[in-house]
């Protein structure tokens, strides 16, 4: 599977129409095989979505999405999971864990209680969340 990721400063870009880079990683056997990054073009949302299937992309990782950049790249065959934030190893890692989509990457409001239940579930942490 090869995954991109768009970068801005060693994290995961806050809005993907804007990003300039992104990270492909591959991945086989929960493992982390190769990476290189590569220049995306212009904001144009219908070149970003044909470039991800010439490049092999077959998950886009990202925090937010226009919906028009969201259903072409869809419509191209990416499956795309938004709203995530955090450094590209952290989010690396948990996809390798697969636990991509539980609260500690999300942005903030995105994500319902329900979704951070199962996920504290899966991985073990039961525990109530601290109020800060």
């Amino acid at each position: 599977m090869k995954v991109a990721i768009p970068l801005w400063q060693g994290r995961v870009s806050p809005v993907f129409d804007e990003a300039s880079r992104i990270l492909l990683v591959d991945i086989s056997d929960s493992q982390e095989q190769h990476r290189k990054e590569e220049y995306l073009p212009d904001q144009n949302p219908f070149e970003r979505a044909r470039l991800l299937p010439k490049l092999g992309v077959d998950l886009l990782i990202c925090g937010m999405i226009s919906q028009t950049q969201q259903v072409a790249i869809s419509a191209s065959g990416v499956r795309i999971i938004s709203c995530i934030c955090g450094s590209i190893e952290d989010v690396i890692a948990a996809l390798l864990e697969n636990r991509i989509d539980c609260s500690e990457l999300r942005m903030p409001g995105c994500g319902s209680n329900r979704q951070i239940r199962k996920c504290r579930r899966n991985s073990g942490r039961n525990q109530p969340m601290e109020k800060t």
